[in-house]
């Protein structure tokens, strides 16, 4: 499947509360509501793959950017309950929804980040730094061996991405940076949140050491 601005097509839709799901990054699921087992069991049969838009925990509103999820292995469980392990793939805007029941399908166009002949990798470097900073902040203050992964992704752009998909408990914020079509602008606003991370970690890992 090409990404494309133009391209449009129907696509079964899994809106999910405070989940938001990035290209190239792993969304394991247990499927056990009704509707959503006879979407599986349709895509299964398909192309194997749908969409993942965030339910706001706020307001209750469905975004309308999201992932597009692909089954990679599924397994099925008593009661045609099912667990499956999807990858992000492409980002999609939803135009319109073309039926509501038994579970939504949406009419939309994929989206992907503007083109630029700007070199990031220094701005990549600059988040791997402040990543690496805030991993060893935190491995102190909690007296755990805390690293990051060996195959951290190279590009800035997969960066950008898998920074994003690390940032917990925060998924409007996640949306944010989901919705986002400039890679530089993505990895600006990770630093900065990086860098307020980074202090807050460094001014309790201090009153830590002051106490003991």
């Amino acid at each position: 499947m090409t990404s494309s601005s133009i391209a449009v097509r129907e696509l079964p839709l899994f809106p999910l509360p405070e989940v938001v799901l990035f290209p190239g990054r792993p969304l394991p699921l247990h499927i056990f509501e009704f509707r959503y087992r006879m979407m599986m069991n349709t895509i299964l049969e398909y192309d194997r793959r749908f969409g993942v838009l965030m339910i706001d925990p706020t307001s209750g509103e469905i975004a309308n950017i999201g992932c597009c999820a692909e089954i990679i292995h599924f397994e099925r469980l008593p009661d045609d309950r099912m667990k499956v392990l999807t990858l992000g793939q492409q980002r999609f805007r939803v135009l319109e929804y073309v039926r509501e029941k038994p579970y939504r399908v949406g009419l939309v166009e994929w989206i992907d980040d503007k083109p630029t002949q700007e070199s990031l990798q220094g701005k990549a470097d600059e988040v791997k730094t402040l990543l690496t900073d805030v991993v060893t902040l935190s491995a102190k203050l909690t007296d755990q061996k805390i690293e990051l992964p060996e195959n951290l992704p190279t590009t800035p752009m997969e960066l950008s991405y898998w920074v994003a998909s690390n940032l917990y408990g925060v998924a409007v914020e996640q949306q944010v940076l989901l919705e986002m079509q400039d890679t530089a602008e993505r990895l600006q606003r990770e630093a900065d949140i990086l860098v307020t991370t980074r202090g807050n970690l460094a001014a309790r890992t201090a009153l830590k050491d002051a106490f003991n």
